[in-house]
């Protein structure tokens, strides 16, 4: 791993780089850290603040998603052969080679952390530790996410998204759909579970009754999925324009989304924290794009706020608290954009 950081770049939005010396395909941030994963394996774990590298780790095989817990005291990686654990307290990371397909993982507050491997789900703790498997699902787990504070996990496999309560091997509830879901997110207020699926459709379930819709006419696959703070507005890929649907009051039923336009191929979602309504984008183009999202009405088709200096090919955003985005690209750069204020783009 090659790492060159440089905090004297040029006044304006780009705060610091580095240049990670593998192909970015993940990136995380929580507290004061920010988190990179490259497709060969290499994780650069560096300060948020200023980009300085206070840690890494390879995981053989390559690398396919990564998860700092929300106090920044510890990390998940997980890729095409197994996963891997760092945490701030531990001398070297643990790295378990399953031989299993591990598309991804999802930290509770408790400090769990639920990690695809294969057909199953595992919570581990932070030591890895199992704390209890899931039952086999159909096929591989695309997909993980919390619920209800940590004490329900969804998981997302062919043909369902099955939820299991803590130490529950078989599912409490099952939300079926016929097809290949790509992407999970679950509302903060608990009221929707929503998947991306390879039929180019989002299928929505409500909790509370089960009762589903399905938003179909996508030219693609969708494949990113995210909720707002609120749970009011969800942001979409699958098409050359982000969609951002509303799920206030009886949700998106009957109704038309919001579309961004700016990408040719949109390949990373994040919004900012907090309620403003604030969305960045990124495109394989290279353009970080910065949308008032929320804004217009149905049906509106709206160009960004405001684009940030171009590079190669995004391939992941976040944001480290609401001053910082940082955007990962395809060529081994990652950049941190600084914005003064929560209320402006």
């Amino acid at each position: 791993m090659s790492i060159t950081t440089d905090t004297s770049v040029e006044a304006g939005s780009t705060a610091w780089e580095t240049a990670l010396d593998d192909a970015p395909v993940a990136l995380s941030a929580a507290g004061d850290l920010v988190a990179v994963a490259g497709a060969e394996g290499s994780v650069l774990i560096a300060d948020a603040a200023t980009g300085t590298e206070v840690g890494g780790l390879e995981l053989p095989g390559g690398a396919l998603s990564v998860a700092l817990s929300r106090d920044a005291q510890h990390l998940a990686v997980t890729g095409p052969t197994g996963y891997a654990l760092w945490s701030r307290s531990r001398v070297s990371p643990l790295i378990v080679e399953t031989g299993a397909w591990s598309s991804t993982a999802a930290w509770a507050d408790n400090g769990r952390v639920a990690v695809a491997s294969g057909r199953r789900a595992l919570v581990l703790d932070p030591a890895g530790e199992t704390q209890w498997a899931t039952e086999p699902a159909a096929s591989t787990v695309t997909d993980l996410a919390w619920m209800r504070n940590g004490r329900r996990l969804a998981v997302a496999a062919y043909g369902a998204v099955r939820a299991h309560e803590r130490h529950t091997d078989k599912p409490v509830v099952t939300y079926p759909y016929v097809g290949s879901h790509l992407a999970l997110a679950v509302a903060p207020t608990g009221r929707w579970i929503c998947s991306g699926n390879q039929d180019a459709s989002i299928h929505i379930w409500r909790t509370r009754d089960g009762s589903e819709l399905t938003m179909s006419g996508y030219r693609e696959k969708v494949s990113r999925l995210a909720f707002d703070d609120t749970g009011y507005w969800l942001a979409a890929d699958g098409a050359p324009d982000v969609t951002v649907w509303n799920f206030s009051g009886k949700g998106p039923a009957g109704t038309a989304p919001r579309s961004l336009q700016c990408h040719d191929t949109v390949t990373a979602l994040a919004w900012r924290p907090g309620g403003a309504g604030h969305l960045a984008s990124g495109g394989h183009d290279g353009t970080v794009a910065l949308w008032q999202a929320t804004a217009g009405r149905p049906q509106a088709r709206m160009r960004p706020s405001r684009t940030l200096p171009a590079a190669s090919a995004v391939a992941a955003l976040a944001w480290s608290g609401p001053h910082l985005l940082i955007a990962a690209h395809r060529d081994g750069r990652v950049r941190a954009h600084r914005l003064p204020s929560r209320n402006t783009l």
